[in-house]
C-alpha cells in the first residue's frame, strides 16, 4: 500500500484530467490523426471517473496518518527520489481542503502542492485558492470531455464528419456508460451541486479570494452543471433514452422553478430541450439514408412499455412546479403521438394516440405559448444553440400544421372575443373574465422566435411556403436535412396560415399579427416575401379616402393613415414660442394607437432593413412620399418613443447612398435639429429641446438616441459638404456641436430612470465619432482658412467634422476629459466582475474611446506635419503627452495605466485589450515616454501586478488563432480568436520597439529585468522561484516551447507563423543587446535548454507561409551564433559541443525519445528504426537542411499590362507611394495608391469616360494585384536575404569562434566540402536570384578561407602527404569540384556584380593557396642529392595538385581570361586589387605561359603599365602629411606586384621593356618626392594602421625597385638594354637617388631601400652601359658619366659607414626604438646590412673586371693603405676615421676591406652555429621545454598575454614557424658571409697585385694637388676616361709613395695572418662544398699569401 501512497504533484483530481480533455478536443474537435490512438487509452485509464462521475476518493485514516507524518517523517513523491519533508502549515491546509470537498486526505495534499506549482499562473492568490480552482477545472475536464464524447456518436440529428474508427470507439465507450446509469447520475449531480451552496462552503473556510477568484469558481462550476446537461442534451439529440432514463428526466423536471423573470435557467433548458428530443418522431418524415436503422432503434416506435409509461406520467394530473413547462411536454407528446398514429407501427398504440387532442387542450389550458416565449425564449443561452431553435421552430410549426383544427378553434375563439370585447367598450361594461389569449400568444410567440436569427438560418420561409431543401452546414457540422425535399402540405399549412390570419384580423389580434409579420419578415428572403404581402394586400381598391377598403395590414393602409396623422397634427402645430409647447397635447393618438403604429414602424423597418429593393420602391413611391411625412411628423407633439421608432426607420431607409444623400437635404430643410436661428427667435427649437426639456424631465432618451443612430448611418454612406448652403455656413458642424455639446458631454450628469440607459447614450453618440476620425484623413486644404459668402458677408467655413475631432482629442478639451474618465470608469467597473445594467453598452463606448485615441495617434503625425508646414495659429499638442497629463479624478497621472489594465480584462473583453495593446505600441515609439511609463507602471505595486499579470495573460491567451488578413468575421468564435492573435502581435512589436530604445523601458519591465538597478544584474529564475512573478519573457517562452518535445516541433511555428516569428526576434534581441544578453543566455542555456531544443526542430517548413518561416529561422540562427560564440568565450565546451555537434553531424541523432509520446508512436518507431537506420549510416547535415528550406529562385511578377493607363506615369506613382515599413522593406502604401489611381479615375469628365468606367476600375484592380504581388516579393526576397544572412553568420561563427578542436580537422573538410557544394548548387541554378548572390559570395569567401587553413594547419601538423589517397583529408577530385563551381560562379556573374566577384577572387586565392609548398627549412644539405636524383625525384602532393588545378583553369580558356583581366584593369578598388592578385596566383603556377601569353597579346598589360601614369598623382597626393585614402598605394602595390611576376620570364619582361615600362616610370615624379623625415614625426597616426610618410614613400619606392632587380635579372640576353632603360631612371631620378644614398639615419627602412638601390646600381651604373646608347653626344656623355662616377663614390663611402662598430650600434639603436619586435626586426637589418655589403662588393668587382682582365692595366677604387679602420674600441667611427690621412679622404682604404674580410668570417661562423642550434630544436620540437616554445613565440603573437591564450598545438605550431623562420634566415646570412668574403679576397687580390707589382711610387712632396683623384688608369680606351676626375695618367701615378706602398704591404701582411687564412679555409670547407657550389677562395687566398710574401723588387 505504500508504494500506491506517493504523492502525484500534478494532483490526481487535476493533471490527468486535463491530460484526458486535451486528448478527447484533439481527436474530436481538432481532428488530429494520430490522437484515436491515444484517446483509446485515456479512456481505458479514466474509465472509473466516467463510470462514478464525480465521486471524490475517500477519506481514510491511514491517509490521514501519513500526511499528518509528513512534516516529520516526509512522504514521497513521484517521479522524485527520496521523500520530502512537508511544512505543517501546508499539512493543515491539506485537511481543509479534505473536509472542505470531501476527498481523501492525499488527494487534498496533492491539489495543495499542484496549487503551489502553477500559483506564478494566477498572481494574487495563494495555493490554496489556487487548489480550488484546480479542483473545479478537473471537474470540468471530466464534464467536457464527456459532453464531446457524446456529440461525437453518429445518431439522427448532426454529423461531426469523423473517422468510422473514432465514432465507433466513442459510441461504444458512451454505451457502456449509458448501461452503467450515466442519466440518474447526471440528475443527481445537478440537483446536488449549486453555485450558492458551493460558494457558502468556501466562504465558511475562506476558500473564496478576491471578486476575479469569485467569478472564476462561480464560472467553473456553472460551466459543469452546464456540461453535464449538455451531455445529456447531446445524446437525445443523437440517441434516445430507455424507459427508465426518459422517466427519471421527467420526475426531475417536475420539480424544476423558474428564474425571478420567469425564464429557465440554460441547465433546466438543455434539460427540456433533451425531453423534448426524446418526444421527437419528426426526422422519420424525413429522407434520409439511414431513417430505417433509426427507426429500429426508437423505443417510442418498438416499445409498447415506453409509450405507455411515458403517456401515463404526462397525463398523470399531478401539478408540475411549473405548470407552463408540463404544458410544453404535453404539447410535445401530443403531437408526436400525432405523428404516429399516422405511421403504420402506430396502429398497435391507438389507445394511446387516441388521446392526443385530450392533451393539446391541456397544454392550452397551461399557456403553452406564452411559456415557451417567457420560460425558453427568454432564457439567454436558448439563441446560442442551433439544435434548441430547430426542434422549436418544428415544435411550432407541426402544431400549426398537425393540428389544423386546433388552429382554426383558436381563432374562432378570438374573433369571438373581439366581438365580446367590442360590445364592452360600445356599453361600457366591465370586460368579460373568461378570456383566452392563445392566439396571440402563438402570433407574439412565432414573432418573437423568427425575428432572432443568430446563425442566419432563415427558418421563417417555411411559412412563406417557399419549398428549398434545408439542408445547410453549420458549426455542430452538416445538418442532416432531408436531399429529399419535405412534403409540400406543411408549408402549404403554413403559409396559409399566415395569409388567413391577416384576412378580417379583429383589432384585438392586429398588433400581435403586425409582431409575426415583424419576425416572419426576418431575412433577405423572408423580407421579400413580407413586403410583396402587404403590397398584394393593400391593391387599390378605390380612391374614396374615407373607407379605405384594402386590408388594414397592407402599405396602402399604413402610409395612408400616417399622412392623416400628420395632416391632423400639422393643423394644431403650436407656435414655437407659444408656452402649451411644453406641454403637447396629445388628443391626436391614443395609447392604443401608438401601439399599433410602432408595431408597423418596427415592421417596416425590418423589411427595409432586410431588402434594398422594398427600400427604393418605397421610398420613390410617389403617393407616400414615407420620408417626408416621417419627417414632417417628427416635427409634430408626438410622443418621443414614437418619434425615436420614425428616427430608426428614417435610418434604415438612409443605408441606401442613393437615398442617404437626399435625406439629408430633407433634415436640414426640416430643421429637426435647429442649424439656422430665425432673428428675433427668442428659444431654440427642434430635437434640442426635446432632449433638454422633455427626455431629461422624463429621464429617459429614447429619442436622443434615435437621432445618433440616424446620424450614424447616413454618415456612413455621405457626408454632405455644402448641406444647408444659402442660410448659413454649409457643412456637417452644427450636428457634431449638437451631438457634443448636447449630447456627449452633459451624458455623464443627466438623470437616468434606466441607468442602462446612459451607456446607450454614451456609445450611440460616440459611435458617431468614431465613424467621422475614422473616414477623415488630414489635408493641407483642412489647415488654410477658407471664406465663404453668406447674405453677402465673408464667414469662415467650416472645417471637416473629423479635422474638428482631431483637434479637440489634441488639447487638453472636456472631449478629451471625458473619453479618459470614460475609459476610468470602465475600468473601475470591469474590475468589480459583477453584472450591471448596461453593461455591454458600457464595454462598447470604452471600445470606441479606445478606438478614439488609436485614430488619433494613427493621424496625428501627419496632422502636426501639415499644421507645421501650414504656419496656422492652431495650437495643438501630441496626444501621447496629453495621455501623461494628470486625472482629476485620481490626482494622479494614470490614464495610460488605465489603458494598459484593459489588457487584464482581455478573457472578458478582448477587443478592449486589442486597442489597449495597440494604444500602447503606438506610444512606445517616443523614447522619452518610456521612461516616465516605467515609473507609472511600477509605481504601486499592486497595480504594477495586475499590470504585469494583464500582459502575460494577453500573450499566454489559448484562444489566439492566425487568421488570413481579412477573415470574414461571420464567425465569431473565430474573429474573437484573431483579435486576440492581433493582441499578441502589437505586444511583441512593442517589446522589440521598446527594447531599441535606452534603459530603463517598458519591455525590460515586461520581460522581467531589473528597472532600478543595472540591467545586466537581473537574476532571471522560472516563475515562482524566489518570488518571481510570471513574465512576458516566460509568457513568449512557454508559446514557443509547446511542442518542442514531440516530433512535430514548436507548434506555433506552425499555428501562428508571424508571431512565432516575432518571439523568436524578441529573443534574438535580448541575446543581442548587451545589457540583457548576459542573464537571458544564462536562463535560456539553464532553465530552457532553448536553443537546442529549437535548433533539432530546424529547417521549419511552412509551405503556405515561407516568409514567416524563414524569418523564423533566421532569427533562431543568429541567436545561435551569440550563443556559440559566447559559450566558446567563456570556455564551456560541453554546450558548444552539444550545439556544434546538433548542427553539423551527418550522424544520425536518436533524438525525440520524449515521455510525451509513449505508446504506439513507441512501437513504431523501434520498427522504423530497425529498418531504417541500420541501412541508412549518414543523414543530411542540419545546416545543409536548413540550406536546402532558402529556396533561391524567386517569382517575378510580370510587367503589367496596360490599355488606358501610361506605363511609366504609372511606375512613377508607384514608387512614389513606396516608404520603408518598420521591418525596413520597402513597400508600396496599397491604400494610398489605391487612392490615387481613384481620384483620377474619378477626374475624368465627359460621357465616354463615364461609359469606360468599370473597366478603368478593373484596370486599377490589376495594378493593385500587381502591387500587392510585388511588395511580396519584396518581402519574400527580403525574408530570403535575411535567412542567408543569418545562416552565414551561423556558419562563420562555428567556423571561426568555436574551439578548432571541437571539429577534427579531416570532418572540418569535409563539412565546409559539403557546404561549399550545395551553396554553389543553388547559387548556380537558372532560377536564382540576383540578390542572393552577394550573400553567397561572402559565404564562399569564408568557406573558401576556412578549408585553406585547415588543410594547411593539417599538414603542419605532419599532415599525411605521404598517404596516397590525396592531399589532406579532402580528396583532391573535392578539391577539384570545389574549384571548378568556383570558376563557374566568377563566369556566371558576367559582366556585372564586380563587387562581388571580389569576394569570389578572395575565395581563388585561399584556394589556390592550399597546392602552395609551405616554407621548408633550408638545412644546408642538398648538395648531398646529385642534380639527377632531384630530376627523377617523385611528384610531390603540392606540385601535383597544382597541376591539376591549372589544367582545370586552363579549360575555361579566354572567357575566364578575360573577366579577370578586365576586373584587373577597371572598376571597384577591392576587386581590382583581387583580380590583380589572382593573376599573379595563376601567372607563377603557369608553366606554359598561357596566361602570360593572352596577357601580353590582348593589350592588357600595355593597358596595366600604361595606368600606372595616372596612378602617379594619386600617389603624389599619398605623400602630404594628412593623405586622403590609402587605396590608391594598395592598387599600386597590387599592380607592382603582378607587374614583377610578369617580369621574372625572360618573356615576360620583354615584354614589359617593349610596352615601355621604364620609360612609364621615368615620368612618374612621385620619386622625386621623398619626404622631410623629421617633420612628420608629429603627425603620426595613433593607432599605427596608417604608416608615416616616409614609410609611405618607401612602399611606393620598394615596389619599383624590386621590379627593376627582376627585369634586370630576368633580361640576361638581351641585359644591355634593360639596364639602360633602368640607368636613365636612376639618373633622371639622380638627386634624389643620391640622397637615398646619403641618407643619415640607417632604419630598417633605409636600409632595404639601400640593399635594392646598390642591387641596381652595381648592374646597371656600369662604363659599358652607355655604349648601347647609340650616338649620344658628348656633352650629354660627359654628364652621364659625371652621374654614373657620383654612384660609385657613394656606394663605396657607404661601405664604410656599414662595417664594424658602426654596424653593431645601428642594430642596438634599433633595438632601443622598437622594443617589442626586436628580434625579427634586428635578423631582417642584419640581413639588409650584409646584402649592402655583398651588393657593393660585387659592384667593385664588376667595376674591376669591366676596366680590364689584366691587373696592371685595372683601375683602381682603394687607396692603398692597409691599416684597418679606427674606432673599434668604440670611438665614433666616422668616414674620416676609415682613411689614415686627409689626402685619401675620397677614396676608402683596402685596410676596410680587409675588415670587412675579418668581421665576415667571424659573423660567418656566429651565423653558422646559430643555424645549427635552431634545426636542432626543429628536428626536436617535441621535447622543447614550455619555456622555450614561449618564448619562440613571442614575436609572432602580439599583445601582452597572447601566448597564454593559444593552445599548445598552435603553439608548437607557432614555435615551428618562428624556427623555420630563423633557419632560413641564418641560411640566407651565411650564403651572403661567403659571397662577401669571395669577393673581398677577389677586390684585395687586384689591388695588391697592382700596387705591390705594377705601381711605379712617387716621391710624395710632388704631390701639390689635392687629392682630388684616387683612381689610378692604365688604360688606353677613351670611354673609360670620364671615370678619373682629371685623366692625368702621370699625375696619378706619380702619387703613390713608396712609403705608403712598404706600409701597405706590413699591414696587410699584419691583417692577413695565419688565423685568417685558416678561418677562411674553413669557411669554403664548412659552406662551399655543401652548397655544391665551388668558390675560389682557396685559391685566392694562396695567391694574396704569394703576393704579401714576394720580396722587395
Amino acid at each position: 500500500m505504500a508504494a500506491q501512497m506517493a504523492v502525484n504533484s500534478g494532483a490526481s483530481l487535476w493533471g490527468p484530467l486535463k491530460e484526458l480533455w486535451e486528448t478527447v478536443d484533439g481527436a474530436v474537435l481538432r481532428r488530429q490523426l494520430e490522437s484515436v490512438h491515444l484517446l483509446d487509452l485515456q479512456l481505458k485509464k479514466h474509465k472509473p471517473h466516467f463510470l462514478s462521475l464525480y465521486k471524490n476518493p475517500p477519506k481514510s485514516a491511514e491517509q490521514r496518518e501519513k500526511v499528518r507524518k509528513a512534516s516529520t517523517e516526509g512522504i514521497a513523491i513521484q517521479g522524485q527520489q527520496g521523500s520530502r519533508l512537508l511544512p505543517e502549515q501546508l499539512l493543515s491546509e491539506a485537511f481543509i481542503l479534505s473536509d472542505l470537498f470531501d476527498i481523501g486526505e492525499l488527494a487534498a495534499l496533492e491539489l495543495l502542492l499542484a496549487g503551489e506549482q502553477q500559483q506564478p499562473h494566477f498572481p494574487g492568490l495563494t495555493r490554496g485558492l489556487v487548489a480550488v480552482l484546480l479542483y473545479w477545472d478537473g471537474k470540468l475536464c471530466v464534464a467536457n470531455s464527456l459532453r464531446t464524447l457524446i456529440q461525437s456518436r453518429h445518431g439522427k440529428t448532426f454529423t461531426l464528419d469523423l473517422s468510422g474508427e473514432l465514432v465507433a470507439l466513442t459510441t461504444r465507450f458512451t454505451d457502456e456508460l449509458m448501461i452503467q446509469g450515466l442519466t440518474k447520475r447526471i440528475l443527481t449531480l445537478l440537483s446536488e451541486i449549486h453555485v450558492t451552496r458551493e460558494f457558502e462552503r468556501l466562504q465558511k473556510e475562506r476558500g473564496l479570494g478576491n471578486e476575479k477568484h469569485r467569478k472564476e469558481v462561480s464560472d467553473l462550476i456553472k460551466e459543469c452543471r452546464q456540461a453535464l446537461a449538455d451531455s445529456l442534451f447531446s445524446w437525445t439529440c443523437q440517441s434516445p433514452l430507455s424507459k427508465d432514463d426518459t422517466l427519471a428526466l421527467i420526475v426531475h423536471l417536475e420539480t424544476v422553478t423558474a428564474q425571478a423573470d420567469g425564464s429557465l435557467d440554460s441547465v433546466n433548458l438543455a434539460l427540456v430541450m433533451a425531453l423534448l428530443y426524446c418526444l421527437d418522431v419528426s426526422f422519420v418524415e424525413q429522407g434520409t439514408e439511414d431513417r430505417d436503422d433509426l427507426i429500429q432503434t426508437l423505443p417510442l416506435l418498438t416499445e409498447r412499455q415506453y409509450v405507455a409509461a411515458v403517456h401515463n406520467r404526462l397525463m398523470d394530473g399531478q401539478p408540475w412546479k411549473l405548470p407552463g413547462l408540463q404544458a410544453v411536454c404535453r404539447l410535445a407528446w401530443a403531437l408526436s403521438l400525432r405523428v404516429l398514429s399516422q405511421l403504420p407501427q402506430g396502429c398497435a398504440l391507438v389507445e394511446f394516440t387516441e388521446a392526443d387532442e385530450a392533451l393539446a387542450d391541456q397544454a392550452l389550458l397551461g399557456d403553452v405559448f406564452l411559456f415557451m416565449k417567457e420560460g425558453i425564449l427568454g432564457c439567454e443561452s436558448f439563441a446560442q444553440e442551433e439544435f434548441y431553435i430547430r426542434r422549436l421552430h418544428s415544435l411550432i410549426t407541426d402544431f400549426l400544421a398537425l393540428m389544423p383544427m386546433k388552429v382554426k378553434q383558436l381563432r374562432n375563439r378570438a374573433d369571438e372575443d373581439a366581438r365580446l370585447v367590442h360590445m364592452s367598450l360600445q356599453m361600457d361594461s366591465e370586460l368579460p373574465s373568461s378570456m383566452r389569449k392563445d392566439l396571440e400568444h402563438l402570433m407574439i410567440l412565432i414573432g418573437e422566435f423568427y425575428s432572432k436569427d443568430s446563425f442566419g438560418l432563415e427558418l421563417g420561409l417555411e411559412f412563406w411556403g417557399h419549398t428549398e431543401s434545408l439542408q445547410h452546414t453549420s458549426l455542430q457540422g452538416s445538418y442532416l436535412g432531408m436531399a429529399l425535399q419535405r412534403p409540400p402540405h406543411k408549408q402549404v399549412v403554413l403559409s396559409k396560415f399566415v395569409r388567413q390570419m391577416g384576412d378580417l384580423l379583429p383589432s384585438t389580434l392586429y398588433i400581435s399579427y403586425l409582431r409575426m409579420l415583424k419576425g416572419l419578415a426576418n431575412g433577405p428572403q423572408c423580407a421579400h416575401y413580407s413586403f410583396s404581402l402587404l403590397k398584394t394586400n393593400g391593391a387599390s381598391h378605390s380612391d374614396n379616402i374615407q373607407g379605405v377598403s384594402g386590408s388594414p395590414v397592407s402599405w396602402e393602409h399604413f402610409f395612408h393613415s400616417l399622412m392623416l396623422y400628420h395632416e391632423n397634427l400639422r393643423r394644431d402645430f403650436p407656435n414655437p414660442d407659444a408656452s402649451q409647447y411644453r406641454h403637447p397635447s396629445l388628443r391626436g393618438i391614443t395609447q392604443r394607437e401608438m401601439e399599433g403604429l410602432t408595431s408597423f414602424l418596427q415592421l417596416l423597418t425590418t423589411i427595409i432593413t432586410w431588402s434594398e429593393n422594398a427600400r427604393l420602391a418605397l421610398c420613390e413611391h410617389p403617393q407616400w412620399t414615407p420620408v417626408v411625412v416621417m419627417l414632417g411628423l417628427l416635427q409634430c407633439s408626438v410622443p418621443p418613443v414614437l418619434k425615436a421608432e420614425l428616427l430608426l426607420c428614417l435610418a434604415a431607409f438612409g443605408k441606401s447612398p442613393e437615398i442617404a444623400a437626399s435625406l439629408w437635404q430633407s433634415l436640414e430643410y426640416t430643421q429637426i435639429l435647429q442649424t439656422v436661428r430665425a432673428p428675433g427667435q427668442r428659444q431654440a427649437a427642434g430635437i434640442e429641446v426635446e432632449l433638454n426639456e422633455i427626455e431629461s424631465s422624463s429621464e429617459e432618451y429614447p429619442l436622443t438616441r434615435g437621432f445618433c443612430h440616424l446620424i450614424s448611418t447616413l454618415v456612413e454612406s455621405s457626408l454632405p459638404i455644402n448641406l444647408g448652403a444659402g442660410h448659413r455656413v454649409p457643412g456637417f458642424q452644427p450636428y457634431l456641436n449638437f451631438l457634443r455639446d448636447s449630447v456627449f458631454l452633459p451624458f455623464p450628469t443627466r438623470a437616468y430612470r434606466h441607468p442602462a440607459e446612459k451607456w446607450e447614450v454614451a456609445d450611440a453618440v460616440l459611435e458617431v465619432f468614431h465613424k467621422l476620425l475614422r473616414d477623415h484623413e488630414p489635408q493641407p486644404s483642412d489647415f488654410v482658412p477658407e471664406m465663404v459668402e453668406l447674405q453677402g458677408e465673408q464667414v469662415a467655413a467650416h472645417k471637416p467634422p473629423g479635422h474638428s475631432i482631431m483637434f479637440h482629442l489634441l488639447n487638453d478639451s472636456p472631449v478629451l476629459a471625458l473619453c479618459l474618465s470614460l475609459l476610468e470608469e470602465g475600468v473601475r467597473q470591469l474590475d468589480t466582475y459583477a453584472p450591471f445594467p448596461g453593461k455591454k453598452h458600457l464595454e462598447s463606448a470604452v471600445l470606441r474611446c479606445l478606438c478614439l485615441l488609436d485614430l488619433a495617434l494613427q493621424k496625428e503625425v501627419v496632422f502636426m506635419d501639415l499644421l507645421r508646414e501650414s504656419q496656422a495659429s492652431l495650437l495643438v499638442s501630441p496626444l501621447e503627452q496629453l495621455l501623461q497629463g494628470v486625472s482629476p479624478q485620481t490626482r494622479r497621472a494614470d490614464h495610460i495605466v488605465n489603458i494598459a489594465r484593459y489588457l487584464y480584462h482581455s478573457s472578458s473583453n478582448p477587443e478592449a485589450a486589442f486597442h489597449s495593446a495597440k494604444i500602447l505600441r503606438r506610444i512606445s515609439n517616443y523614447p522619452n515616454i518610456q521612461t516616465r511609463l516605467v515609473g507609472d507602471f511600477t509605481h504601486d505595486q499592486s497595480v504594477s501586478d495586475k499590470l504585469m499579470a494583464g500582459f502575460v495573460e494577453c500573450l499566454d491567451s489559448e484562444e489566439a488563432e492566425e487568421g488570413t488578413e481579412n477573415g470574414d468575421d461571420s464567425d465569431p468564435q473565430k474573429k474573437v480568436a484573431r483579435i486576440r492573435h492581433e493582441t499578441q502581435i502589437h505586444m511583441l512589436n512593442l517589446l522589440i520597439t521598446s527594447l531599441e530604445l535606452k534603459t530603463p523601458n517598458l519591455a525590460l519591465y515586461l520581460l522581467g529585468y531589473e528597472v532600478k538597478k543595472p540591467v545586466s544584474s537581473t537574476n532571471l529564475q522560472d516563475p515562482g522561484v524566489l518570488g518571481c512573478p510570471r513574465s512576458c519573457l516566460h509568457a513568449i517562452l512557454s508559446l514557443l516551447q509547446r511542442g518542442t518535445e514531440k516530433r512535430s516541433g514548436p507548434v506555433l511555428t506552425q499555428q501562428a507563423p508571424h508571431l512565432a516569428e516575432l518571439c523568436y526576434q524578441v529573443i534574438y534581441q535580448l541575446c543581442t543587446c548587451s545589457d540583457t544578453s548576459g542573464p537571458t543566455m544564462r536562463y535560456l542555456r539553464t532553465s530552457q535548454d532553448f536553443l537546442f531544443s529549437h535548433l533539432q526542430h530546424l529547417p521549419f517548413i511552412l509551405p503556405s507561409n515561407q516568409i514567416a518561416a524563414l524569418s523564423q529561422m533566421s532569427w533562431l540562427m543568429k541567436t545561435a551564433a551569440i550563443e556559440l560564440r559566447v559559450t566558446s568565450l567563456n570556455r564551456q565546451r560541453s554546450h558548444t559541443q552539444r550545439l556544434v555537434s546538433l548542427l553539423l553531424d551527418d550522424q544520425p541523432h536518436t533524438q525525440h525519445t520524449a515521455d510525451g509520446e509513449s505508446g504506439m508512436e513507441e512501437e513504431t518507431r523501434s520498427v522504423s528504426g530497425f529498418l531504417h537506420f541500420d541501412t541508412v549510416s549518414k543523414v543530411r547535415r542540419k545546416l545543409l537542411s536548413v540550406l536546402d528550406a532558402i529556396d533561391f529562385s524567386q517569382d517575378m511578377p510580370e510587367l503589367l499590362q496596360l490599355d488606358f493607363f501610361e506605363r511609366t506615369q504609372i511606375e512613377q506613382v508607384i514608387s512614389n507611394c513606396e516608404h520603408v515599413n518598420e521591418k525596413g522593406h520597402t513597400v508600396c502604401n496599397v491604400k494610398l495608391l489605391h487612392r490615387v489611381l481613384v481620384a483620377e479615375v474619378n477626374a475624368l469628365q465627359g460621357m465616354a469616360a463615364i461609359g469606360q468606367r468599370p473597366l478603368l476600375m478593373e484596370e486599377v484592380n490589376s495594378i493593385l494585384q500587381q502591387v500587392v504581388e510585388r511588395n511580396r516579393v519584396r518581402r519574400s526576397l527580403s525574408a530570403k536575404r535575411h535567412a542567408l544572412q543569418s545562416w552565414r553568420s551561423l556558419v562563420e561563427t562555428l567556423l571561426t569562434a568555436c574551439p578548432a578542436d571541437l571539429i577534427p580537422a579531416d570532418d572540418r573538410q569535409l563539412i565546409i566540402r559539403d557546404l561549399l557544394l550545395d551553396l554553389h548548387d543553388k547559387v548556380l541554378s537558372e532560377e536564382a536570384a540576383g540578390e542572393l548572390m552577394p550573400i553567397v559570395a561572402g559565404a564562399v569567401f569564408t568557406l573558401t578561407a576556412h578549408l585553406s587553413q585547415s588543410v594547411l594547419s593539417e599538414q603542419q601538423q605532419g599532415a599525411r602527404l605521404e598517404a596516397s589517397s590525396g592531399f589532406a583529408s579532402i580528396a583532391n577530385s573535392a578539391l577539384h569540384l570545389i574549384l571548378r563551381k568556383l570558376l563557374d560562379f566568377i563566369l556566371c556573374t558576367g559582366g556585372g556584380y564586380q563587387r562581388l566577384r571580389a569576394h569570389l577572387y578572395g575565395s581563388l586565392l585561399y584556394y589556390l593557396q592550399i597546392a602552395q609548398k609551405p616554407e621548408e627549412p633550408d638545412t644546408l644539405q642538398t648538395a648531398g642529392k646529385a642534380m639527377w636524383e632531384r630530376l627523377t625525384a617523385p611528384e610531390d602532393g603540392f606540385s601535383k595538385l597544382q597541376r591539376e588545378n591549372l589544367a582545370i583553369i586552363e579549360s575555361y580558356g579566354n572567357a575566364l581570361m578575360e573577366v579577370v583581366c578586365r576586373d584587373a584593369c577597371d572598376g571597384h578598388e577591392i576587386s581590382r586589387m583581387l583580380a590583380l592578385a589572382v593573376l599573379d596566383r595563376i601567372l607563377s603556377i603557369d608553366r606554359q605561359n598561357q596566361w602570360l601569353l593572352y596577357v601580353c597579346n590582348s593589350g592588357y598589360l600595355r593597358s596595366l603599365v600604361e595606368s600606372l601614369r595616372q596612378d602617379d598623382v594619386a600617389l603624389q597626393s599619398l605623400l602630404t602629411p594628412q593623405p586622403p585614402l590609402l587605396k590608391p598605394l594598395y592598387i599600386y602595390e597590387s599592380k607592382m606586384a603582378l607587374l614583377t611576376r610578369v617580369a621574372k620570364t625572360g618573356q615576360g619582361a620583354v615584354e614589359l621593356l617593349r610596352c615601355g615600362l621604364v620609360a612609364q616610370l621615368i615620368e612618374c615624379q612621385v620619386f622625386d618626392m621623398v619626404p622631410d623625415s623629421d617633420a612628420h614625426r608629429v603627425m603620426r597616426d595613433p593607432s599605427g594602421f596608417i604608416p608615416s610618410p616616409m614609410d609611405r614613400y618607401r612602399q611606393i619606392l620598394l615596389p619599383t625597385l624590386r621590379l627593376f632587380q627582376v627585369i634586370l635579372t630576368s633580361t640576361t640576353m638581351n641585359h644591355q638594354q634593360g639596364a639602360a632603360q633602368v640607368l636613365q631612371w636612376l639618373i633622371v631620378h639622380a638627386d634624389t637617388i643620391q640622397s637615398l644614398l646619403r641618407c643619415q639615419e640607417l632604419s630598417l627602412g633605409a636600409l632595404q631601400e639601400l640593399s635594392l638601390l646598390t642591387g641596381i646600381i652595381s648592374k646597371t651604373a656600369l662604363p659599358g652601359a652607355l655604349e648601347t646608347g647609340g650616338e649620344i653626344n658628348s656633352a650629354v656623355l660627359m654628364e652621364f658619366q659625371g652621374h654614373i662616377n657620383r654612384f660609385q663614390r657613394l656606394c663605396l663611402s657607404l661601405l664604410g659607414r656599414l662595417v664594424g662598430s658602426e654596424r653593431e650600434r645601428l642594430l642596438k639603436q634599433a633595438e632601443i626604438a622598437a622594443p617589442g619586435d626586436s628580434a625579427e626586426r634586428r635578423e631582417e637589418m642584419e640581413v639588409a646590412m650584409q646584402q649592402v655589403c655583398a651588393n657593393i662588393m660585387e659592384y667593385c668587382q664588376t667595376l674591376l673586371l669591366q676596366s680590364s682582365a689584366q691587373a696592371q692595366f685595372s683601375i683602381c677604387l682603394f687607396s692603398p693603405s692597409g691599416s684597418e679602420p679606427a674606432g673599434r674600441d668604440g670611438g665614433r667611427s666616422d668616414l674620416s676615421s676609415t682613411l689614415p690621412s686627409m689626402a685619401y679622404s675620397r677614396a676608402p682604404s683596402l685596410g676596410l676591406v680587409l675588415y670587412l674580410l675579418k668581421n665576415s668570417a667571424a659573423d660567418f661562423f656566429r651565423f653558422h652555429q646559430s643555424h645549427r642550434q635552431s634545426l636542432g630544436k626543429l628536428q626536436t620540437l617535441d621535447q622543447l621545454p614550455p619555456e622555450e616554445l614561449k618564448e619562440l613565440c613571442q614575436g609572432l603573437v602580439s599583445g601582452p598575454g597572447g601566448v597564454e591564450k593559444i593552445s599548445s598545438v598552435q603553439r608548437s605550431l607557432l614555435a615551428k614557424r618562428r624556427l623555420v623562420q630563423l633557419i632560413n634566415n641564418r641560411a640566407k646570412l651565411l650564403s651572403l658571409c661567403s659571397y662577401v668574403i669571395e669577393t673581398c679576397l677577389f677586390v684585395l687580390w687586384r689591388h695588391l697585385e697592382y700596387y705591390l707589382l705594377h705601381c711605379t711610387p712617387t716621391d710624395p712632396k710632388d704631390s701639390l694637388m689635392p687629392g682630388a683623384s684616387l683612381y689610378r688608369s692604365r688604360l688606353t680606351d677613351d670611354s673609360f676616361g670620364g671615370l678619373q676626375a682629371s685623366g692625368g695618367r702621370g699625375l696619378g701615378l706619380s702619387r703613390v709613395s713608396q712609403q705608403d706602398l712598404d706600409l701597405l704591404k706590413s699591414d696587410m701582411a699584419a691583417g692577413f695572418g695565419e688565423a685568417l687564412q685558416r678561418k677562411l679555409l674553413e669557411v669554403e670547407g664548412l659552406y662551399s662544398q655543401v652548397r655544391s657550389r665551388y668558390t675560389f677562395i682557396q685559391a685566392l687566398v694562396r695567391r694574396i699569401r704569394g703576393l704579401l710574401r714576394q720580396p722587395k723588387s
